[in-house]
């Protein structure tokens, strides 16, 4: 148990004590709050190890600060530093304008390596804590926890900047108006290269304030002027066409990098929305390039160091263009994503290859980041206790040291482990080459060198995991789980893994049964309760994921409550004015402009994947009025797609939904059970098909409620007691089958786009 030595005895009245020792240059905190952090250190202390230089002898940490009350991992990563640190709220700006002081803001995640960086160097250092405390109000934001706060000042750091990243920094007046933005700053002058260094900032702007308060203020308040005027673009007055696709084509065409797959240079990001988005056109046009250009990024980060070679997934992001180092975070988003993709490459390509690494990564998913109740957790830190990518990196030494001689050697030579290494001495897994030439470099033939190779991999991963883990971020996003059950849905339907399909249930029934509370969905699972109201991306991938799980197992609970979100949506998040979706509901901070998120990031946008729930329920229940609701949305960006369309890709596959036929395919089973399915439901699911719904039912109960509650069923029945497919059209059909290569030669066809995204088409 955490004994925090020193602490003062607790107060009859309200009156200044401490905890732990006085923070530098900090008014003590009231005798109610110091009882509160308290009973916190005490209920987190056999579970947390403060992040902090500044211990005591027994182990203890010298400060507490308010972050130690918060539920979010990032902020209680924060709880010991010297600075005198508030949560986003009331009470910090209530504070700054008393007291007549600016607000710090600093922005991060539990896992994010250069705000690790930042905390040691500038948060734990007692000198620059003392010049925040004296001349700011500290204000700490978990980016995760509250996407309003980070999307409003991330676009103000983009607009003054052009670039974003986290730890973000912003200086703010008390009305919380932006003067002054960046992402990470070395402590002090000439440091990482730096002319200006993070304190030389802060006495900067704290000498302009205690100069002049009114003329800072006044500052602050025009700079925000030009930054919302700058902001939201003007709607379209009708939809975009077809031309934007093929522009956003020739885009990622010229960005694409032939050798390494990816876009640009370093730091490369995997980007799955663009992959998505080029595998749409492939359907659609039958343009090489675009699968191309899929097929050459997956195959090179399943050879990289950004995959984790040993224990299935991916990093982050890759430090360089080869994809060989890693930034070591391993985030539930991007795994979700990335299994997708792969999983939509195998039915485009056929490639079995794929499969493998969705089948890795979605067990990786399984076995390091399942919460016990079923849900997923957020990320896994970049570092770990010794070390940036200490985890995951090896020495030729350590290899030896676990592996039989023969073993070692191919086992180092596939994964390109020398002595040099490629990561500070020592080495990032990777491929490093074919097994024909590794197995002609080691004289081995006949499969035996693949064999040494699963041996060793086997062996590796089983002495990895005795090292020290880094940190995971325990708590459960309801936006990141819908993304996870989408991908373990969709990954089981077409590989044939129930126990894929399980997860995503039991997934599902996590979020609902923990996260929704008297009907209102909430955010963030923490502490073992639920918090802050949910924003756009919860409501909208959480319903996209129940769509796959619908499809996945025919259930109706899950279309009923995908519906039942974007109703929520559509009542509290839709721009009546302009169109598109906000990203805070009704329920929103006040203080905070109410933004409408259309660029892909680490994540699609929310407004790209509530518009393609509105097209697949529009299909599903045969409502046009939610077909309109989705032209409405891609309207309203239409601007952006014009100008910069691959800025948005998941809003360009909307565009190419609304464009396109989509494809109604329901398959029938008798209610004797006689008929075999299967062979139906592998030639859907072997195809490449991003605009179509799918509903399988069985005759009798089964099937009269689906036909009560979606109307593409209609009258379909199972013919001469077999299983039947229907592949239809709004609703004119195709002849019914009971042969998989006909149904597949049905599905196979591909029509030309309209000309444009009408209501109703």
């Amino acid at each position: 148990m955490l004994l925090m030595v020193g602490v003062a005895a607790c107060a009859q009245h309200d009156e200044p004590v401490s905890v732990g020792d006085p923070l530098p240059a900090a008014a003590p905190y009231p005798s109610v709050l110091v009882a509160r952090m308290r009973a916190a250190l005490a209920r987190r202390a056999e579970n947390e190890r403060p992040r902090t230089r500044h211990l005591r002898p027994d182990g203890t940490p010298r400060y507490v600060n308010r972050l130690v009350l918060e539920r979010s991992p990032y902020l209680r990563q924060h709880a010991h530093n010297p600075v005198d640190w508030y949560p986003w709220g009331d009470e910090a700006f209530a504070r700054a304008r008393r007291d007549g002081k600016l607000i710090l803001l600093s922005v991060g995640y539990a896992t994010c390596h250069w705000c690790h960086v930042m905390e040691e160097e500038s948060f734990d250092d007692e000198e620059i804590a003392a010049r925040l405390n004296a001349n700011y109000v500290a204000v700490k934001v978990d980016r995760e926890e509250r996407p309003d706060v980070d999307g409003t000042y991330m676009q103000a750091l983009l607009t003054l900047t052009g670039g974003g990243g986290w730890p973000m920094t912003v200086w703010l007046t008390p009305d919380r108006q932006v003067l002054f933005a960046g992402t990470y700053f070395p402590p002090r002058d000439g440091e990482r290269g730096a002319r200006l260094g993070f304190a030389t900032l802060l006495a900067r702007f704290a000498d302009r304030q205690q100069a002049d308060p009114a003329g800072v203020l006044a500052e602050g308040r025009a700079l925000s002027a030009r930054l919302a005027a700058a902001g939201e673009p003007e709607p379209l007055h009708e939809a975009p066409g077809r031309s934007v696709l093929d522009a956003a084509f020739a885009r990622y065409q010229r960005a694409f990098d032939a050798r390494h797959g990816g876009f640009g240079g370093a730091p490369k990001f995997p980007m799955p929305t663009a992959l998505e988005f080029l595998l749409r056109f492939h359907r659609r046009t039958r343009e090489p390039g675009a699968l191309a250009m899929v097929r050459r990024t997956l195959e090179e980060l399943a050879a990289g160091g950004v995959r984790d070679q040993l224990g299935g997934g991916f990093h982050r992001y890759a430090t360089d263009a080869a994809w060989r180092i890693p930034h070591f975070e391993k985030m539930l988003y991007d795994n979700a994503q990335l299994a997708k993709v792969y999983v939509a490459a195998l039915q485009a390509t056929g490639d079995a290859t794929f499969a493998a690494v969705a089948r890795e990564v979605l067990d990786d998913l399984l076995r390091t980041l399942r919460d016990s109740g079923g849900g997923f957790q957020a990320a896994i830190d970049a570092d770990d206790p010794n070390g940036e990518g200490a985890f995951y990196t090896w020495n030729p030494d350590e290899i030896a040291g676990v592996l039989p001689p023969a073993t070692a050697r191919a086992t180092a030579a596939y994964f390109g482990v020398d002595p040099a290494g490629n990561f500070g001495g020592r080495t990032v897994l990777f491929v490093a080459g074919g097994w024909d030439a590794m197995a002609a470099e080691l004289g081995n033939g006949d499969g035996q060198t693949e064999r040494l190779i699963a041996d060793g991999r086997t062996a590796l991963r089983s002495a990895r995991d005795a090292r020290p883990r880094p940190l995971v971020d325990t708590k459960v996003l309801t936006s990141w789980n819908g993304l996870a059950i989408g991908a373990f849905a969709r990954a089981g339907a077409v590989l044939g893994e129930p126990r894929y399909v399980a997860a995503a249930r039991d997934a599902a029934n996590f979020v609902l049964s923990h996260l929704r509370i008297e009907g209102r969905l909430h955010r963030v699972w923490a502490d073992a309760a639920a918090g802050q109201p949910a924003f756009l991306d919860d409501y909208a991938f959480l319903a996209s994921g129940l769509l796959d799980l619908f499809e996945a197992t025919g259930d109706l609970r899950w279309v009923d409550e995908a519906a039942g979100l974007q109703a929520t949506l559509a009542a509290e998040f839709w721009d009546a004015e302009r169109g598109g979706f906000f990203e805070s509901g009704l329920a929103r901070d006040p203080d905070l402009p109410r933004a409408k998120p259309a660029y892909d990031g680490a994540v699609p946008s929310g407004n790209g994947v509530a518009a393609e729930n509105l097209v697949r329920l529009a299909v599903l229940r045969g409502d046009d009025e939610l077909r309109t609701r989705a032209v409405a949305c891609v309207r309203a960006f239409g601007r952006t797609l014009v100008n910069a369309p691959t800025s948005a890709p998941h809003l360009l596959g909307v565009l190419e939904a609304l464009l396109d036929r989509p494809r109604e395919v329901v398959i029938v089973e008798p209610s004797s059970g006689g008929g075999d399915g299967a062979p139906l439901l592998r030639a859907v699911h072997a195809r490449y098909l991003p605009n179509r719904a799918l509903v399988v039912t069985r005759e009798g109960s089964p099937l009269a409620a689906v036909q009560r509650a979606l109307p593409i069923v209609g009258a379909k029945a199972a013919i001469d007691g077999r299983t039947t497919a229907y592949v239809c059209e709004r609703g004119r059909c195709l002849r019914p089958t009971s042969d998989a290569a006909e149904l597949g030669r049905q599905l196979d066809a591909v029509f030309p786009l309209g000309d444009a995204a009408s209501p109703g088409d």
